[in-house]
């Protein structure tokens, strides 16, 4: 099972879908709202350079967004 960790906001529309998208899939995923955990937040910004959501880490991979090909394409591996 990939280890996915998600990085959002409360008012994120892709935020939302890419959560939907887990859990459709039954992919069990860490999430951590940034608009509240600042230690998070800038964990992200310090991983992926940018303070746009949600941003994606997929075994380490890094996905900015909710590029479903991409997140795909990592969950196979």
């Amino acid at each position: 099972m990939a280890d996915v960790k998600i990085y959002t906001t409360p008012t994120c529309h892709y935020c939302r879908m890419a959560k939907a998208y887990f859990t459709e899939k039954g992919i069990t995923y860490q999430e951590y709202d940034v608009s509240k955990d600042s230690t998070a937040r800038e964990e992200m910004v310090e991983k992926s350079g940018q303070m746009g959501v949600p941003v994606i880490l997929i075994d380490g991979n890094m996905v900015i967004g909710f590029d479903r090909g991409k997140v795909e394409q990592l969950l196979q591996k």
